[in-house]
């Protein structure tokens, strides 16, 4: 299965006119920001004005999610600005629109990050809270990509760039991750299991996983990342 083959099935979904708006969703760690970026980059090389976005930036900020005792559940459909997504994703039809940004090593919005985009020929949306109507912007898709892969591998790459982070914090007092820079390899991996099992599982078992009914397309992935089968809900 190739990009060529998921952009062919695409195709008849694309609007007349204006953006092709393209959400892809799908498991925390399941790989949905490289494979937005390999679409878009696939869907560019015609010439085609592409943007890539994520729903993480459409996060409540940090405090606002302290307030409301869900800093915890972080990813959960409760955590997002759904209104500001809808916003957002209706006015880059037709004019610039503002997309936060979030940072994965202070595991907050960051302002600075904030992009202005004006309409594009292909956005591609990629994140969470995608699933359906009442929770999320699924009426303003032109399509959605639903990403899956076996829970086994979702771990694994969900520990390995927890992981990843918190090697990096080593030296960097700023990071989120620096207040875990006290406990070993083995006990870090411990807790990057517990997040997994806890917050994340549980939030693609409740919410995510109705996405891929609604879903165009459900593309399965291997344990190597690359892309198993591309199939209809």
């Amino acid at each position: 299965m190739s990009l060529s083959h998921i952009a062919d099935l695409l195709r008849p979904l694309r609007p007349a006119s204006g953006p092709f708006i393209v959400g892809v969703t799908g498991s925390v760690a399941v790989g949905k920001s490289t494979f937005a970026q390999a679409l878009g980059d696939h869907l560019a090389s015609d010439g085609a004005a592409v943007e890539i976005a994520c729903t993480d930036g459409f996060l409540h900020p940090n405090a606002v999610l302290e307030a409301k005792g869900l800093l915890s559940q972080k990813g959960v459909p409760a955590t997002y600005d759904h209104g500001a997504l809808r916003a957002a994703l209706t006015a880059v039809r037709s004019g610039p629109a503002d997309f936060p940004a979030y940072s994965h090593v202070t595991y907050d919005i960051d302002p600075a990050l904030t992009r202005r985009l004006a309409p594009p020929d292909v956005l591609v949306i990629e994140g969470l809270t995608l699933r359906h109507p009442d929770t999320g912007p699924a009426a303003l898709l032109d399509a959605m990509i639903y990403l899956e892969a076996d829970e086994v591998d979702l771990e694994r790459w969900y520990v390995a760039r927890f992981l990843e982070l918190w090697e990096a914090a080593e030296h960097d007092p700023a990071s989120f991750y620096a207040r875990f820079r006290h406990m070993d390899r083995e006990q870090t991996d411990g807790l990057a299991r517990m997040v997994w099992r806890e917050v994340n599982l549980k939030n693609l078992h409740d919410h995510i996983i109705h996405a891929r009914s609604r879903a165009d397309l459900v593309v399965a992935k291997a344990a190597d990342h690359a892309i198993a089968s591309v199939s209809r809900p």
